[in-house]
């Protein structure tokens, strides 16, 4: 029972971590580098989410039109994570209540 307990815990303190870190790193921290996606390294064709990650910081920082420029598809994206992480830990919280 203590180690469920624990982990519900740990979820809930990751989850809500992992914002707040993010949130304080700056703007263009992740603005530098070669790209990740196997869509650009083999075939040179950026896909729908190239650049999300970038435009998600951005938008974090309200920094809009960068974040457009990145993707701009990170403006319902976005609102899908905050929704995402505030579900996880509401349903966390709540396991982690019963037992």
């Amino acid at each position: 029972m203590k180690l469920k307990k624990a982990g519900h815990a740990a979820v809930i303190i990751i989850a809500m971590l992992v914002p707040l870190f993010l949130w304080l790193l700056p703007a263009d921290f992740f603005d530098k580098g070669e790209s990740l996606c196997i869509s650009v390294i083999l075939f040179d064709t950026p896909c729908y989410a190239c650049g999300m990650t970038r435009a998600i910081q951005h938008l974090m920082h309200l920094d809009f039109e960068t974040a457009w420029a990145f993707n701009r598809l990170s403006y319902a994206v976005l609102p899908m994570l905050i929704y995402l992480w505030g579900t996880t830990i509401l349903d966390q919280y709540r396991k982690f209540k019963t037992i």
